[in-house]
């Protein structure tokens, strides 16, 4: 008696098994795959990167551009400030697009687009300024009229750098993409050799003394 119950309770949970995986079998229709991210959807059948209209992003919004770039397809985007100061566009919708590379047309999908950009307040500039945060190296640069974060992001990590106000305020530089630099020292074209450096700055809206 005891083995014909066990028997029927070792079938019962062998057909309750086969009855669940029947039953997720079910709601999975045949031939379905997952679906596509973003670069696989951007992605032909050869494996190659899919070419599509890239739209003319300059006079928008970044935030707006962003948007209407991955409606259409381009994924790979960034950003940078057109006048050449290093801010971080930390807020996309306070900012507007100037420029773009590459220009409006028909591109890969994969493309990196990059927007130069200016605060919504500002005038887009006649040349963009780019990203000027390249290494000095071994010549210090002449960094008058940079800002004092690019100066600073240019020099050697190790280098000591006092920063000034050149004005008679002597206030504190702490937002330093908003100064920028009046004088410095070692001078222009003066080899460094990890000397200290010396910056005195004004903000941007103020010429220097």
């Amino acid at each position: 008696m005891g083995d014909t119950i066990r028997n029927l309770t070792t079938a019962a949970l062998a057909a309750a098994a086969l009855l669940a995986l029947t039953s997720c079998d079910e709601t999975k229709p045949a031939g379905s795959a997952p679906a596509p991210t973003a670069s696989q959807a951007t992605t032909g059948d050869d494996g190659k990167a899919e070419a599509k209209q890239l739209p003319n992003f300059v006079g928008m919004g970044l935030q707006s551009a962003q948007d209407k770039a991955q409606e259409v397809g381009f994924f790979s985007l960034t950003s940078h400030d057109a006048l050449g100061r290093g801010r971080n566009q930390a807020l996309d919708r306070n900012w507007k697009v100037c420029s773009q590379t590459p220009d409006p047309g028909e591109h890969p999908t994969a493309t990196k687009i990059d927007f130069g950009t200016v605060k919504l307040a500002e005038t887009c500039p006649a040349e963009d300024g780019g990203d000027t945060t390249q290494p000095a190296g071994h010549t210090m640069p002449d960094f008058k009229g940079k800002s004092v974060k690019v100066a600073r992001q240019a020099l050697d990590s190790s280098t000591s750098i006092t920063i000034t106000d050149a004005s008679p305020g002597g206030r504190m530089v702490l937002v330093e993409s908003n100064w920028q630099v009046c004088t410095q020292a070692p001078s222009a074209g003066t080899a460094l050799t990890g000397q200290p450096v010396a910056l005195a700055a004004v903000k941007f809206e103020e010429s220097c003394p």
